[in-house]
């Protein structure tokens, strides 16, 4: 069992006048401490505080990569900031969609302009983008800017690499290139910078075995590993005691966790773990594949105290023709007798999804068997999705790719229901007392706070910092589609 308190402390245990150990995390822990000195260093003579900018594309995973890559440069000395003209930026990648491709391009360009006003800036690449050897040969010819590229199997090594680049004269004025093509090792014990003090997501698993058709998360992401127990609860519990009071578990497939471990443990039987933490309040869990949402789960969420009722249950598509060409392995009857099974046992569940539109091969017909599902569903809210070709997928590569004007109209039709259900549901909470917890003081509008429910639905009402990390009742007083405004009971 891993221990998560005093780490900080650890760095500075660490004798920098000898070799680097070799254990991980106290390697990382190593190269920090050299950082340290060498932030110091650059911050004297600069005559200003170092800061670093961590860029994020794609999903909650990427999001959780970069509070722990933040973590690690302010641990280094950087102050952490927006701006993407900072003395070191550092590009989360998401490549799930080709045009996220084009948009860490556009960055790219602007920072090779921030560099010709600051020589000494560092620009870095990691993410999923990063695994793919098309990518980073581009990279390499068209930005000379970027000094460092890495992986998602490897993240934990940033401190060790861009210690190479900074402090081993025959590599800085080359550009750093580790990305592992897979990996067994999980490390998580590095520092971490949360973007709110109250709640947290945190890894219980790492990539994907289902193989989408239409997905390159399983070639980027790599095999399905998931992390011990023990490691999970120590680091909730750590959590738990700096303030954290929900907790959301994260994974491709969070449904088939503990598949690999030797003393397998089924992720609801965890969640039940995860559930008797004093002091944690709420948990959350994303994203659940259908084909493993099991009868237990249900049961465990129906009687939990602590389990909110809201649950992302991606579709894709309605028609279980199309089903079966994304390779999703459960048919449109099984997604709609899973959701009767949810809303028998859990009747105030809000239930959301993704939803592709114009899948290689969808018909008019496909289409109406997916706007049938949404009909009978009624999801709370959904993300939907244009089909994108996304080389490297088997879908890339099918025949009958819709033309765009029609995917388009569909697009519209499918949207404009979806916000018209979305809307329906949301009036018919009207004068009822959530229980919210708040996030922030509005942006538009100091004299509110925003937060949210245990169904994930935004709520403006009254209030002022000092409720910030608090769960407090509030009465839903006015709908305004997808979020409340209400007042403190």
């Amino acid at each position: 069992m891993t221990d998560y308190s005093g780490i900080d402390e650890k760095i500075r245990e660490i004798d920098i006048t000898c070799p680097p150990p070799e254990q991980e995390p106290e390697r990382q822990y190593y190269f920090i401490r050299l950082l340290q000195d060498w932030s110091r260093e650059q911050t004297e003579r600069k005559g200003r505080p170092l800061q670093a900018c961590v860029k994020t594309f794609g999903c909650q995973m990427n999001a959780r990569d970069s509070e722990k890559l933040s973590g690690i440069l302010k641990c280094i000395g950087y102050e952490i900031t927006e701006k993407e003209e900072a003395d070191l930026t550092l590009y989360n990648t998401c490549t799930v969609r080709e045009n996220a491709n084009q948009k860490v391009y556009g960055h790219l360009g602007q920072a090779k302009k921030y560099k010709e006003k600051n020589p000494d800036m560092l620009t870095m690449l990691c993410g999923c983008m990063m695994q793919e050897p098309e990518e980073i040969a581009y990279i390499e010819k068209s930005f000379r800017n970027v000094d460092i590229i890495f992986g998602t199997h490897n993240i934990f090594k940033f401190a060790e690499l861009m210690a190479m680049k900074v402090l081993d004269e025959k590599s800085r004025d080359k550009m750093v290139v580790a990305v592992w093509e897979d990996t067994t090792e999980i490390v998580e014990e590095l520092p971490n910078r949360r973007k709110y003090f109250f709640k947290s997501g945190i890894n219980i698993m790492f990539g994907c075995n289902n193989f989408c058709s239409y997905c390159i998360v399983p070639y980027v992401r790599g095999r399905e590993r998931s992390r011990e127990p023990e490691d999970i609860l120590a680091e909730i519990r750590c959590m738990v005691q700096d303030g954290v009071v929900e907790v959301m578990l994260l994974g491709q497939n969070v449904n088939s966790y503990g598949k690999n471990l030797d003393n397998s443990l089924s992720f609801a039987q965890l969640l039940q773990r995860v559930e008797e933490i004093p002091g944690l309040e709420r948990i959350r869990f994303m994203t659940s594949h259908p084909k493993d949402l099991s009868d237990e789960l249900i049961q465990v969420m129906k009687e939990s105290r602590k389990i909110c009722h809201q649950l992302h249950l991606p579709l894709q598509s309605g028609s279980s023709r199309l089903l079966k060409k994304m390779n999703r392995r459960y048919t449109k009857e099984d997604y709609l007798l899973l959701v009767e099974k949810l809303r028998a046992e859990i009747p105030d569940i809000a239930i959301t999804t993704d939803i592709i539109v114009g899948f290689p091969g969808e018909t008019e017909e496909d289409f109406a068997e997916t706007m049938d599902v949404v009909e009978k569903v009624k999801y709370d809210s959904a993300f939907t999705f244009i089909y994108s070709k996304r080389t490297g997928t088997p879908a890339a590569s099918m025949e009958e790719q819709i033309p765009e004007p029609v995917v388009k109209e569909r697009f519209q039709r499918l949207l404009a229901r979806i916000q018209e259900i979305g809307a329906e549901k949301a009036r018919a909470s009207l004068g009822q007392t959530e229980q919210v917890l708040v996030e922030e003081v509005n942006r538009q509008d100091a004299s509110l706070v925003t937060g949210r429910t245990g169904g994930n639905y935004l709520v403006h009402f009254p209030g002022d910092a000092s409720l910030i990390g608090q769960i407090v009742p509030v009465r839903l007083r006015e709908s305004k589609g997808f979020y409340y405004l209400g007042e403190r009971v």
